[in-house]
C-alpha cells in the first residue's frame, strides 16, 4: 500500500468534511444541519447515483459478465452474514448477531460514493453496472439475517409473530432507499445519454458538494455514538475492523477470478467490505425487535465506516494494483 496514497485519501475533502463532522460533536460545537437538510442530501445522492449508473448501464447493455458479477455479487451478499453470524454468536446474543451479521452482508451507499470518487481522481473508469450491484446487494442480506434468527433463535415469547414471508419480502425489496435507487436507474436506463445530458448540471454538476455536506452530517452522527464504544467491549471493536478487511480480500480475489476492470473491483471489493447503517438496520428493528439497533449502527458507521474511507479504500487499491500489475 502506497503511503501517498493514504495520505491522499485522508486528506481528500470527502474525508476531511467526514472528519470535521466528527471533531464539532467531539468538541461540542454548536455546528448542526437543520434535520430536512440530511434527508434531502441522502434523496438526492440516491437519486444521481441511480440515474447516472442507469444511464451509463443504457449505453453499456447487459453483457454475460454483468450478470455474471450480478451473480457473484448475490453469493457475497448471502455468504458473509451467514458466516458472520457464527462468529458473532460467541459474544452477542442470538438476535443481535443476526442483525450484525445482516448488517455487514450488506452494503455502505457512502462508502461506494467515496470509492467513486476516490477513482475520479485518479482517473479510473468504472462501468454503470456496479450501481446495479449497489442496489440489488442490500436485501439478500435482510433475508439470511431473518432466516438465521428463525432457524436458531428460541420462539418469540406470547404467542407473537415474527414478520411474514410477505412483509419480509416487502421491506427488503420496496424499502424506501432501495426503491429510490433502483427506480432512478430503471429511469436512467430507460431515458439514456440523450435525456441525461439535460440534467447533467443537476445529476452530476453538484454532485460532490452535495457529498460533502453529506459526509459532514455522517461524521455528526458517528461522533455521537462514539461514547457507545465503551459498552461494546473490544471484540465487536476488532469485529468493526477485522471484518471489512477479511470481506475485502474475497471481494478482491472473487473480483480477480471474474477479471473484472480494476476500477470495478475496487468498488466491488467496497461493496463486499462495507456495512449498511441506513437500511438494513431499519429492516431490522421491524424485522427482528428483539435486536439492539443502537448496538449495530454503531459499529457499522462509528468503526467500519471511518476505517474504509480512512485506510480501506487505498489498501485495497494497493493490492487491486499488485494483483492486476498495475
Amino acid at each position: 500500500m502506497d503511503l501517498n496514497t493514504v495520505v491522499n485519501n485522508i486528506l481528500s475533502p470527502a474525508a476531511l468534511f467526514f472528519f470535521l463532522g466528527f471533531l464539532s460533536v467531539l468538541v461540542k460545537s454548536d455546528l448542526e444541519l437543520p434535520y430536512p437538510l440530511p434527508k434531502f442530501f441522502s434523496s438526492y445522492l440516491l437519486i444521481s447515483i441511480g440515474y447516472t449508473g442507469g444511464e451509463k448501464l443504457a449505453q453499456a447493455g447487459f453483457s454475460t459478465d454483468v450478470l455474471i458479477y450480478i451473480m457473484a455479487a448475490m453469493v457475497m451478499a448471502l455468504f458473509v452474514p451467514f458466516y458472520s453470524f457464527f462468529i458473532l454468536q460467541r459474544i452477542l446474543t442470538v438476535y443481535d448477531a443476526a442483525a450484525m451479521a445482516a448488517t455487514y452482508g450488506s452494503i455502505s451507499i457512502v462508502t461506494f460514493i467515496v470509492g467513486t470518487e476516490f477513482l475520479g481522481r485518479l482517473g479510473v473508469e468504472s462501468g454503470g453496472y456496479m450501481v446495479a450491484i449497489m442496489s440489488l446487494m442490500e436485501s439478500p442480506a435482510v433475508i439470511m439475517g431473518i432466516m438465521l434468527v428463525r432457524v436458531f433463535a428460541p420462539a418469540p415469547d406470547g404467542g407473537q409473530k415474527r414478520p411474514g414471508v410477505k412483509s419480509l419480502l416487502h421491506e427488503a425489496f420496496l424499502n424506501g432507499t432501495v426503491l429510490l435507487l433502483l427506480g432512478s436507474l430503471v429511469i436512467g436506463f430507460i431515458t439514456g445519454p440523450s435525456a441525461g445530458a439535460d440534467l447533467a448540471p443537476f445529476m452530476t454538476g453538484i454532485f460532490k458538494g452535495i457529498v460533502l455536506l453529506f459526509l459532514l452530517d455522517v461524521g455528526m452522527l458517528a461522533a455521537r455514538k462514539l461514547e457507545l464504544l465503551r459498552k461494546v467491549g473490544p471484540p465487536l471493536v476488532i469485529f468493526g475492523i477485522v471484518a471489512p478487511i477479511v470481506n475485502g480480500l474475497l471481494g478482491i480475489a472473487l473480483a480477480y477470478f471474474l477479471a473484472m476492470s480494476p476500477g470495478d473491483a475496487l468498488l466491488f471489493t467496497l461493496l463486499c467490505a462495507s456495512a449498511s447503517y441506513i437500511v438494513v438496520p431499519a429492516a431490522m428493528r421491524q424485522a427482528i425487535p428483539e435486536a439492539n439497533p443502537g448496538l449495530f449502527e454503531l459499529l457499522s458507521l462509528g468503526v467500519t465506516f471511518p476505517f474504509n474511507i480512512a485506510l480501506g479504500i487505498p489498501l485495497f487499491w494497493g493490492l487491486i494494483g499488485l494483483w492486476w500489475g498495475g
